[in-house]
């Protein structure tokens, strides 16, 4: 045998050999889930229920019926990941179906679904074929198996990945060879490090007190963290748990109580438990909460350092869950007001991002910009004035335990007086105290948050972002904690029609209670013509028919002249708060010729003074706003490597947003808004520009010149990143390296479900 047909049947072997080497899924194909799947396939609005995030989820497989429904009459079963079913037996009880095993003699539907895509490429960075459906209000078909010949023939393009340039060669290469092995799934096992391991050892130890003040203690504090994602001071990267009701004690598996609620019964006899966070982390469900030994500490103190007294343990009924401040009653409300306002973006994280995904019944109940601040505990009544806390806490029950559809408007109309008769006590005990800026919390810098909405999603930050905001909201204790539990704890996403409406419903009523209690701080005569501002036409019938009328009488102790109050306000609030404002803003809010923030190279000095120019501008002067979506990120190449990002934000205008349908019917376009944010500032992009820093003054001066479609189209050729780019996954997995890089905290995978045809 020559020496060259030895050495070629010896490549041959080894090709064959490597061939023939197993795929690892946690090695070889969850990084390509991850990289490529994870964006649209994670939580609840994944197509097809698929959650491509962890080797349980991949083997769970999908399910016909969608999560978000909002006209079912019927409540559905939940069909969260990790907790209502383990195993595929049990999800296979539940209606999912497999996605990974070979049926007869056709392969897999995930090896389909992939050669059906890779069989149909997308035009490079052309806009995507006419008549196909991207939107997340689309009806997906999830094919069975045997329904997948005639799903293919009437969507050409409905391969996966969906509707975006595909697998390269190698990942499509590796993930067919998995499938054809038998897709076999190992979970991934994290361990916590020595460092965690004490640290969950002592919060356990905590969260279960003995006693009647521990059981209660333990309690509320589950019922507001049981959806954060906790990190420990000194732990590793990446690792990530959450607190759950276990069957088993400290020390055993964590065997966790799948209850509908955080607030249902249990059931039996349970502990609080910490459990990592097994599958991939994606920014839309990631809020995190720190915990420490200074945490601990601080938590120990506020409510085990006072003696207060426990004369009974209430119960998991319906009336304990709508009413948390009856129920949680002995714990001393100080105790539980600062809690939250310690990490305040924590929770208003928690019902203004949610873990839900998609919330557009919720979110028009808000404006598209706002900011946020607290009352100063030293100045709530409800802490401070224990009758007072008495007469006011049989009104504060929330409605959502019920779900009757014919009592959707008895419900409504039973609670919507409870809080207009807590509104009139609340203006009275109020009357003879003047408000003043002591009465603003400041505490840290959450005590100032900035708020945006992009339709269906919403975002937060500390600190005060962009152009002074239509309205802002000051919010007490009581709205605060009635806000989290009508949003967080007693929110259903599996609800019935009726349950989501008496959220909404309520929700309103609790905005409008900020916005009354944020008018307390300017002059008495310049409130009702404010709030005609907020609520104007439909608007001023929901004032008169739902709302409680504003003190318009009890001065505030603000000196804000006769000219513009609010604005008046707003920029002595940026003054005597630029300590704690976590935020500083010279590129929307320029007080001078330097529009951009210190320390920059001077590339992005530059661009950042050019991006200045689209701030404080109406839709009337830049019809360029008309075409760009709600959250559009720019990413700057500044040289040598380094990038970096900017989102910039559609606000749109209305002229109220007191009702639940008609949005675009109040919609006000022609004062619609962009805002410029330094990073990442969404967790949904809608579409992304890619550009030297150099290039930014052109291209903002080529929005400016925007009249029409075509004129837009042209500057999308330009630096547009299409779904067919093909850099496409090149550009939008480095978004996540951004967050790991500048907020390694808070990084995750983004979701590009809303991700624009543009």
């Amino acid at each position: 045998m020559s020496l060259r047909l030895w050495l070629g049947c010896l490549l041959l072997l080894i090709g064959s050999a490597v061939q023939a080497e197993a795929v690892s899924y946690q090695r070889d194909i969850q990084p390509i889930f991850t990289a490529k799947c994870v964006a649209c396939h994670a939580c609840y609005d994944s197509p097809c229920q698929l959650n491509l995030g962890s080797g349980e989820g991949a083997s769970r497989g999908g399910h016909k019926l969608p999560v978000y429904n909002g006209v079912r009459v019927k409540a559905q079963q939940p069909t969260r990941l990790f907790l209502d079913a383990e195993g595929e037996a049990a999800w296979r009880r539940k209606g999912f179906h497999s996605v990974l095993e070979a049926e007869g003699n056709q392969a897999a539907l995930m090896a389909r679904m992939l050669e059906l895509g890779r069989s149909q490429p997308l035009v490079p960075n052309a806009k995507l074929p006419p008549g196909l459906d991207i939107g997340i209000g689309r009806e997906n078909s999830c094919p069975l198996p045997g329904e997948f010949d005639g799903y293919a023939r009437k969507n050409a393009h409905g391969g996966m990945p969906f509707a975006v340039t595909g697998l390269s060669d190698e990942e499509y290469t590796v993930v067919q060879r998995w499938l054809e092995q038998g897709a076999p799934v190992e979970h991934r096992q994290l361990k916590p490090t020595p460092a965690e391991a004490l640290q969950i050892e002592q919060w356990e130890r905590l969260f279960n007190t003995p006693g009647a003040r521990g059981n209660l203690v333990g309690r509320w504090l589950y019922e507001h963290l049981f959806i954060a994602h906790l990190h420990f001071e000194g732990g590793e990267s990446g690792h990530f748990y959450q607190l759950v009701r276990s069957r088993t004690p400290s020390g055993e598996p964590v065997d966790p109580i799948a209850a509908r609620r955080p607030n249902n019964d249990p059931g039996t006899r349970f502990s609080y438990r910490l459990r990592p966070i097994p599958d991939v982390i994606v920014h839309k469900t990631h809020i995190t909460y720190p915990l420490s030994a200074q945490k601990l500490a601080r938590v120990t103190a506020l409510f085990f350092e006072d003696d207060w007294p426990v004369d009974s343990i209430p119960g998991y009924g319906a009336a304990h869950r709508a009413n948390p401040f009856k129920t949680f009653q002995a714990i001393p409300a100080q105790a539980r007001y600062q809690f939250m306002l310690d990490n305040a973006e924590y929770f208003v994280r928690t019902f203004i991002r949610g873990p839900v995904c998609r919330g557009q019944i919720a979110t028009d109940v808000i404006r598209d910009n706002f900011w946020v601040f607290f009352q100063d505990p030293q100045h709530d009544l409800y802490l401070t004035d224990r009758r007072y806390r008495e007469q006011t806490t049989p009104l504060l029950a929330m409605p959502g335990q019920f779900d009757e559809m014919g009592n959707l408007l008895a419900f409504w109309k039973t609670y919507r007086v409870k809080r207009n008769q807590y509104e009139h006590l609340r203006t009275q005990a109020y009357a003879n105290k003047p408000a003043d800026w002591a009465h603003i919390w400041s505490g840290n810098d959450n005590a100032l948050l900035s708020i945006f909405r992009q339709h269906d999603s919403a975002s937060v930050r500390k600190g005060l972002i962009g152009e002074i905001p239509q309205t802002l909201w000051w919010m007490d204790y009581p709205l605060l904690e009635r806000t989290y539990y009508q949003l967080v704890v007693n929110f259903d996403v599996f609800g019935n029609v009726s349950h989501q409406g008496q959220t909404r419903l309520y929700f309103d009523l609790i905005r409008n209670g900020a916005e009354l209690n944020f008018l307390r701080l300017l002059p008495a005569s310049s409130r009702q013509g404010i709030l005609n501002g907020w609520y104007e036409k439909g608007g001023q019938l929901k004032l008169l028919l739902a709302y409680t009328s504003i003190d318009a009488t009890t001065p505030s102790l603000l000196d804000l002249g006769k000219a513009d109050a609010k604005r008046a306000f707003a920029r002595q609030l940026l003054a005597r708060y630029a300590g704690i404002n976590a935020t500083p803003d010279p590129i929307n809010r320029c007080q001078g010729s330097h529009c951009f923030r210190a320390g920059q190279p001077a590339l992005l000095q530059r661009a950042e003074q050019a991006l200045s120019r689209l701030t404080n501008r109406l839709g009337a002067g830049l019809p360029a706003i008309q075409y760009l979506p709600e959250a559009t990120l720019l990413r700057v190449e500044a040289g040598d490597g380094r990038r970096e990002l900017y989102s910039l934000l559609r606000n749109r205008a209305h002229s109220n947003v007191a009702f639940m349908y008609g949005e675009s019917l109040r919609w006000q376009p022609r004062l619609d808004t962009l805002t410029v944010y330094p990073g990442i500032l969404s967790s949904y992009p809608n579409f992304l520009f890619n550009m030297p820093a150099a290039d930014v003054p052109a291209f903002v001066s080529a929005l400016e010149q925007v009249r029409d479609n075509r004129d837009f189209e042209r500057l999308v050729e330009r630096w547009g990143v299409r779904r067919s780019h093909p850099r496409f996954w090149d550009y939008f997995t480095d978004l996540t390296r951004y967050l790991e890089e500048t907020e390694p905290v808070e990084a995750g995978v983004l979701d590009m479900n809303r991700y624009e045809n543009l």
